[in-house]
C-alpha cells in the first residue's frame, strides 16, 4: 500500500498511489509574506511547491485538483485499477494535529528539530475483481484503513552551492490495518514499513521538486490471509487451497516530479516499482507478479491559504 503515500502502505490496491502524489505535489506558499514567523525545522516537512525550506508555510491551505493513476487490484496482484479522481484537497499544519502536507492525518506526539513521533492515519480505496480474475467468486476488496505510530528522523537537511534545499528522512511505521465496506469493520492485522526518503527543490528548475523513496513492507498473517489465503469454500479447479503466513510483503521504490504550471497550478506525474520477489506467499494461486509498477499525474489548484503562519 503507498506511499505513500506515504501513506498506508505502498502496496496498496487502489488509488493511494495517487493520493500520495497528491498530498506530496501540494501547492504550498507561492509567495513569501511580509513579517512572516521565522522557521523552525521540523523533521517531517515536505519540501514542495514554491516555498523555500527557510520560509514559513500557511497555517492552512484549500484547493482542488484532480488526476489519474493505475494501480495493481493488490499486492502482486495483475489486474489492474484504472482510478480518475478529483476532490478538493485541505492541508493544515497545526503545532499538534496536522492534515495533507505528505504525510496524510497525523497527531504530533512528541518532536524536535530533527525528529518527531507521531500518532498517523491513512486509508486506500477498494478495489473490484473482473469476471475473469483469480479472485472471481471470492469476497470484494474492501476500503482499508489504518493506524498507528510512526517515527521519523531527518538525517540531511542542506541546500547546496546551486540552491537547490534538499532532505532525508527516515520513517518506521508501525500501524493497525482494517477494512470496512461502511456496514462493519474488520481487523486486518498489522504491518511495519521502514522507509527513506530523498527530497529536492531544483530538481529541474528554481520551482520543481522531486522525491524519491524506497521502503519495505513486512505484515501479520491476518493481513497476508486477506490478500492470499484461498479456503477450502473458495478451491476451483484452477485455485488450489492455500493458508497464507505473516512475514516480507514486498519492497517499492518510487519517484514523484512537482512542477508549475500557473502562479497557482501545479502539476505532478510520477511512478513506482514494486517487487515481491521472497515475498512470504509466493505460491499462493492469488499471488501473480513478482514485479508490478504503479504510475499516476494530474494538478492542484491553490485557492486559499490562511493569514497565520506554521510554526515551521
Amino acid at each position: 500500500m503507498p506511499k505513500s503515500v506515504a501513506p498506508l502502505f505502498h502496496y496498496s490496491y487502489s488509488s493511494v498511489f495517487l493520493i500520495g502524489l497528491f498530498t506530496f505535489c501540494t501547492p504550498v506558499t507561492l509567495f513569501a509574506q511580509e513579517n512572516e514567523t521565522a522557521k523552525v525545522e521540523k523533521a517531517d516537512r515536505a519540501i514542495t511547491g514554491f516555498e523555500s525550506i527557510e520560509e514559513s508555510q500557511p497555517l492552512w491551505e484549500f484547493g482542488a485538483g484532480g488526476g489519474y493513476a493505475q494501480t495493481p487490484n493488490y499486492p502482486a496482484s495483475s489486474e489492474r485499477n484504472h482510478v480518475a479522481l478529483a476532490a478538493p484537497y485541505f492541508i493544515y499544519r497545526g503545532d499538534i494535529f496536522r492534515v495533507g502536507d505528505g504525510g496524510g492525518v497525523r497527531a504530533v506526539v512528541a518532536e524536535q528539530s530533527n525528529w518527531e513521533l507521531d500518532l498517523s492515519f491513512d486509508g486506500a480505496l477498494s478495489a473490484n475483481s473482473d469476471e475473469d480474475d483469480v479472485r472471481q467468486g471470492m469476497p470484494e476488496l474492501d476500503f482499508l484503513f489504518e493506524v498507528g505510530p510512526q517515527l521519523v528522523y531527518l538525517a540531511l537537511e542542506d541546500t547546496d552551492e546551486r540552491g537547490r534545499q534538499k532532505r532525508l528522512n527516515f520513517r518506521l511505521q508501525a500501524r493497525a490495518v482494517f477494512s470496512t465496506d461502511f456496514k462493519r469493520i474488520n481487523q486486518r492485522g498489522y504491518v511495519i514499513e521502514p522507509e527513506i526518503e530523498w527530497q529536492q527543490r531544483g530538481f529541474v528548475t528554481e520551482k520543481t521538486s522531486l522525491s524519491v523513496r524506497f521502503s519495505m513492507t513486512f505484515a501479520t498473517e491476518a493481513l497476508h490471509d486477506y490478500f492470499y489465503q484461498v479456503d477450502p469454500v473458495f478451491a476451483t479447479n484452477e485455485r488450489d487451497v492455500f493458508d497464507a503466513k505473516g512475514g516480507y510483503l514486498g519492497s517499492e521504490f518510487s519517484v514523484g516530479l512537482g512542477f508549475p504550471i500557473s502562479k497557482n497550478i501545479r502539476g505532478f506525474i510520477g511512478g513506482s516499482i514494486s517487487s515481491h520477489h521472497g515475498a512470504e506467499n509466493e505460491q499462493s494461486p492469488l499471488f501473480e507478479n513478482k514485479l508490478n509498477w504503479q504510475a499516476g499525474a494530474g494538478f492542484v489548484w491553490r485557492l486559499y491559504t490562511s493569514d497565520a503562519r506554521a510554526n515551521y
